[in-house]
């Protein structure tokens, strides 16, 4: 006589089975892998790939964001391994190798194009009213590059003003309770204090290409979780491409994180070029030429500013666009 299993006993097999296989599985390392942890802090050129989990173009599964709130906490959390990866900018991403994080560049985000500014209380008219005026800046390689260039535009040095180091999320709170008399920022704080009062006494459009944003990956992680790095280079593309062709449908959902209002939030990407899919994988061809040669320059401004000391650009390939 032919036995028939019954559907609860067959069933309760099979999951004893696969309990069974679960310690073989993970033995053989194909277990699921965890999501690739990428941090950003608020900033309109990053904040496409908030818009892409919103909008359901970034697969959970294989991509966290993890909101920071600064470029420097991003770089203590790569360095600590809280962080895969993160949106910097290039300078920032020298900075963190020369630490001895090994970061990838995988796509560019955005150039600077005004983003970055330096806003002064009303009756400072240009840099040269700085002299002797208490100027607020970030600790970063940005903030050194900005304050750099300013008192350069101005005829100044660093002595002829009184620098106090404020963090991205304090600089708002210094200006407006009268503890500085200008700040170096850029985008969201940038309009926030515009509609405030500040006045824009420079910007990076004076030394446009110099601040580049982009997304750089842990070297070591970029064969293991390809398809996950894959996933959200093409999840800032794909919401990018979204809000060119519909820019006031998006703003909306742009602007939350930044605390700006819709036509803020357009006003706030006039600072910024937003290179597309085609233009990222022009601009990594030929070894990523074009870039390395941004690269250089931005290292040589560096290293005279005295913000880095290692040779060019510190062992592993700095750019890789395989995930394009």
């Amino acid at each position: 006589m032919t036995h028939r299993v019954r559907p609860m006993r067959r069933r309760a097999a099979l999951q004893a089975l696969a309990i069974g296989l679960l310690p073989a599985l993970a033995g053989c390392g194909i277990e699921p892998a965890e999501p690739l942890r990428i941090g950003a802090q608020v900033f309109p050129g990053y904040e496409f790939v908030f818009l892409a989990r919103a909008l359901g173009l970034l697969p959970q599964e294989q991509v966290r964001l993890i909101d920071t709130p600064t470029a420097s906490a991003s770089i203590r959390a790569l360095a600590t391994g809280a962080l895969d990866g993160a949106c910097l900018t290039l300078d920032e991403v020298l900075t963190a190798r020369e630490r001895g994080i090994p970061l990838t560049v995988v796509a560019v985000v955005d150039v600077s194009v005004g983003a970055d500014a330096v806003l002064a209380l009303p009756g400072i008219a240009n840099p040269a009213a700085l002299r002797g005026r208490r100027l607020a800046v970030e600790q970063t390689a940005v903030g050194a590059v900005m304050l750099d260039a300013v008192l350069k535009r101005a005829g100044l040095k660093v002595t002829d003003v009184t620098v106090r180091q404020v963090a991205m999320d304090n600089q708002e709170a210094e200006y407006l309770a009268g503890r500085v008399d200008a700040v170096i920022t850029y985008e969201p704080v940038k309009s926030r204090l515009l509609r405030q009062g500040a006045s824009a006494i420079y910007s990076s459009a004076e030394i446009a290409g110099r601040i580049v944003d982009v997304i750089a990956i842990r070297q070591e992680l970029l064969k293991p979780r390809a398809e996950a790095v894959r996933a959200l280079v093409q999840a800032h593309f794909r919401a990018l491409d979204r809000y060119v062709a519909e820019p006031r449908q998006h703003a909306q959902s742009l602007g939350q994180r930044m605390h700006l209002n819709s036509e803020e939030v357009s006003t706030a990407y006039l600072g910024l070029d937003l290179p597309d899919l085609a233009r990222n994988k022009t601009w990594f061809d030929n070894d990523a030429a074009y870039l390395s040669r941004q690269a250089a320059e931005l290292e040589a401004v560096m290293r005279s500013a005295g913000l880095l000391e290692s040779s060019r650009f510190i062992g592993t390939p700095l750019f890789d666009g395989r995930y394009l």
